[in-house]
């Protein structure tokens, strides 16, 4: 053990067993608590009881440093040699009295589902890995740490002239652990297909026949899990089917026909935190469908649902761009609809390929409503991914691309 003064505190090293290292981190992290201060407000606690506490197992502690008042770390050796308790052994109770008295926080969720229509009129630009990314990232087990990028540095993306470099500012936070359906609203089913997941067979049921008014069973008998520990069983997606090429035309004969997606997914809303709608390259019947789901319900707080546009930093993304925010203007003038805007995304970028992309970048960034709520690298490991059909941030949790994806989800949850 040694110390050493930094200002208004000193560092102490001693040990700790590992498992309680690690509770410590993740804890501290959900309560957005230094673990400095946790230590010291459990060591007071600890000596403040009156009788010991049941010991602790210590086997292979590991070194374990950090920060304490002047004094709190003498006077805490003095207490434990007076009750008989080694150093170690009273640093371990101590943890775990911080840890008891700190339990770790419940999930919030919404008091309204979110449901979050991921779109763009023009194909090719990433719609189905950003919508399945935000899920992924909303779904994450909230008792582990995983690597954020920090908003705020999206500027650096301007001056970064390596595609493959690490985002500079990372925060280890815990998951979100929202409970999370990703609707694949395309009938090319991308999305189930980059999960592994079977497109449903046309001779049963699906999608298009629940919102046409043809269902043979429940919309939730459809619905299928992602499997990975990492998600638990948060993450599930309802698969596409080929039948949706035809859903504009039954769409055209149905009352109502707006609602029709409301209609159809409302039997399982009350299961999910979040529902997100992963829609096809196009502005036809089921897009305004898409656009009514997202829209601002009654007593909904602002921002809790809508519209998240991906883009690219090329010009005939900006085209696109126009004729999508065209039809949402039209949906909500003639229809009286609150639709928000959740923000753009800059899908695919990456500075090497010069002025196009950075200026692009820039034409983004100066749109101030929407904004920009995400920047994500070409890198990769999404096509790797997408190779071996596995959701990105369980093949490669550590990537730039899942770094920013989980930004993106903190950004617009």
């Amino acid at each position: 053990m040694s110390s050493s003064s930094s200002g208004d505190r000193e560092k102490i090293v001693s040990k700790l067993p590992s498992s309680l290292q690690q509770q410590l981190k993740v804890r501290t992290a959900q309560r957005r608590i230094d673990i400095q201060h946790a230590v010291e407000e459990g060591i007071k606690a600890w000596r403040g009881l009156g009788s010991n506490l049941s010991p602790i197992d210590t086997t292979g502690a590991r070194s374990f440093s950090t920060w304490l008042p002047p004094t709190q770390w003498e006077e805490f050796r003095t207490d434990c040699s007076s009750r008989g308790v080694s150093l170690i052994q009273g640093l371990a109770q101590s943890v775990s009295l911080w840890l008891q008295a700190n339990p770790a926080p419940g999930v919030v969720r919404p008091s309204v589902v979110r449901r979050i229509v991921v779109c763009n009129q023009k194909g090719g630009v990433g719609k189905t890995a950003v919508a399945a990314g935000t899920g992924q990232a909303l779904a994450e087990d909230v008792d582990t740490l995983y690597p954020v990028g920090v908003s705020k540095h999206f500027a650096h993306a301007l001056a970064d002239t390596d595609s493959d470099s690490t985002p500079t500012a990372l925060e280890q936070l815990p998951g979100l652990g929202l409970r999370v359906l990703l609707v694949d609203f395309d009938p090319q089913g991308h999305l189930s297909k980059q999960l592994g997941l079977q497109v449903l067979p046309l001779d049963g049921d699906s999608l298009t026949k629940h919102m046409s008014g043809d269902a043979a069973g429940k919309l939730a008998d459809l619905i299928v899990p992602v499997e990975d520990e990492r998600f638990g069983d948060r993450l599930h997606v309802l698969p596409s089917c080929t039948d949706a090429f035809l859903l504009d035309v039954k769409l055209s004969g149905v009352r109502a026909r707006e609602a029709a997606l409301e209609r159809a997914l409302g039997p399982v809303e009350s299961d999910y935190d979040v529902i997100i709608i992963d829609c096809p390259p196009s502005l036809g019947l089921s897009m305004d469908a898409a656009a009514y789901y997202g829209r601002r319900r009654d007593g909904e707080t602002p921002g809790n649902s809508g519209v998240l546009v991906v883009v690219q930093a090329e010009d005939s993304s900006a085209d696109a761009y126009g004729l999508l925010t065209a039809q949402i203007d039209d949906l909500r003038s003639d229809m009286h609809l609150e639709l928000d805007y959740l923000g753009l995304v800059v899908n695919h970028f990456d500075a090497r390929r010069g002025y196009i992309a950075t200026s692009s970048l820039e034409s983004w960034m100066a749109i101030r409503d929407p904004r920009v709520v995400g920047i994500i690298s070409d890198l990769k490991e999404q096509k790797e991914a997408v190779r071996v059909k596995q959701a990105l941030l369980a093949y490669a949790p550590q990537c730039p691309q899942a770094v920013a994806l989980r930004a993106l989800a903190r950004e617009i949850a």
